[in-house]
């Protein structure tokens, strides 16, 4: 009797609650759509469930929606002209990318010669001394001891190619000041640019692009540009100074080289060893430290090419014109000097059994020992303070000359790249 009692309120109250609750609700419900039912719908629990499932259908349609109109009429496809508009963008992001050392070298050049006070600003506060510090602090962070390590198996090849490197490619620059241009330091900075090391990042690259010894280019790379700091002073002393009339102050020449490049190269491989961390991190951006190190390598050709752009613009077109084909005559030169020694070793050493004969040391040789550095030297020109002459002029068919033989290298190694798959798979089968 309790509980019929008690269940004769509940039920009322039920009720009430279902009828009074929809029809506080009704009118704005009906203003805002017609597809909604009435209220007598909502006693039927189905109808209820498929009205809700409704109403989270409606918007989701509505915003895939594409048929939506401009001004005109016309029909506005939002996602199509988005993606038409990524679309262009990305092969030019890829180009970037892939080109990234060549532009920012252009670029620096072309920025150099457009507003020369940002660089003449930026060479006020040292601003050149620091890019070469950092260059050599990211080279310090990328070297890995176990990649020099798998190298000693080649050391014959290895040995050759520091010898071309730093004994044997400086005599080229005897040649090279038998040329006559106005103004000499084009010349004279070709016959520097002859006497440096290899280069930090391009030879190791286009080795591991063309299939060859990546080990044996990274040690070649890495031990060429330490004894370069202690073999330079000398070399210029030697082929340049004699040619040109001037002493250099080989000893001060020697420290400034050894605080600039030897030091942070050092400090960049103690802060890899000591923090594993940091080493690992730096493994897994190599192509975001490269283009750091790009970024602080055209910094040089902007402040070099500022501080000498008067200079700059009264050279005839034409006369830069001959200094680039006598940078591209040179690395040509290197290219056919380093192939034609490493056949005559092979045929010496063994021939087809020799180490010189193997595919992948002879393309290491071959690209890091005909390739030179501009960091070093910019770096050189840097200490030198002068006395060849205006440093924007020494440096800037250097410029040319880098970005020229990391083009013809380029053009070499998709070259051997159809050889390179056809003796993979003729070992395969």
């Amino acid at each position: 009797m309790y509980s019929t009692l008690y269940n004769v309120p509940m039920a009322g109250t039920l009720q009430t609650l279902i009828l009074t609750s929809p029809t506080t609700k009704t009118p704005s419900l009906r203003h805002r759509s017609q597809h909604f039912p009435s209220n007598r719908a909502l006693f039927h629990i189905p109808s209820i469930t498929f009205n809700r499932d409704r109403s989270f259908r409606r918007p989701i349609t509505a915003l895939d929606r594409s048929d939506q109109r401009d001004g005109n009429g016309d029909k506005v496809d939002r996602v199509s002209g988005s993606a038409s508009g990524l679309s262009w963008a990305k092969p030019l992001l890829n180009f970037a990318s892939k080109n990234f050392l060549p532009l920012a070298l252009v670029g620096g050049v072309l920025l150099g010669l457009a507003n020369p006070g940002l660089g003449c600003l930026a060479d006020r506060y040292y601003l050149s001394k620091l890019s070469t510090f950092g260059i050599f602090i990211i080279s310090g962070l990328t070297l890995r001891s176990g990649d020099i390590g798998a190298a000693t198996e080649a050391w014959p090849v290895g040995v050759f190619g520091l010898v071309s490197i730093l004994m044997i490619t400086p005599y080229f620059s005897r040649a090279i000041l038998q040329m006559q241009l106005h103004p000499q330091e084009f010349v004279t900075g070709l016959a520097m640019f002859s006497c440096m090391p290899t280069t930090l990042s391009s030879g190791v690259a286009l080795t591991h692009l063309a299939g060859g010894n990546s080990a044996l280019a990274l040690a070649m790379t890495v031990i060429s540009n330490m004894l370069g700091i202690l073999i330079i002073p000398f070399s210029i002393s030697k082929f340049i100074a004699d040619g040109v009339g001037v002493s250099v102050p080989t000893e001060q020449l020697f420290r400034s080289l050894v605080l600039t490049l030897l030091v942070p190269l050092i400090m960049g491989k103690v802060l890899r060893e000591f923090f594993k961390g940091l080493g690992d991190f730096v493994d897994q951006n190599r192509k975001l430290f490269s283009k750091f190190s790009a970024l602080f390598l055209s910094l040089v050709p902007w402040i070099q090419v500022s501080r000498s752009r008067s200079l700059l613009l009264r050279v005839k077109p034409a006369v830069f014109l001959v200094a680039i084909g006598m940078g591209a005559l040179l690395h040509i030169i290197l290219l056919a000097f380093n192939a034609l020694a490493i056949k005559s070793l092979s045929a010496v050493s063994g021939g087809d059994k020799s180490i010189f004969s193997k595919r992948e040391n002879a393309s290491a040789l071959v690209l890091v020992a005909s390739q030179k550095t501009l960091p070093v030297m910019v770096a050189v020109v840097e200490q030198l303070g002068g006395a060849f002459g205006e440093s924007g002029l020494l440096v800037l068919p250097c410029v040319a000359a880098h970005l020229n033989q990391i083009i013809m290298d380029s053009f070499l190694v998709n070259f051997w790249l159809p050889k390179e798959i056809s003796s993979n798979n003729a070992k395969v089968n």
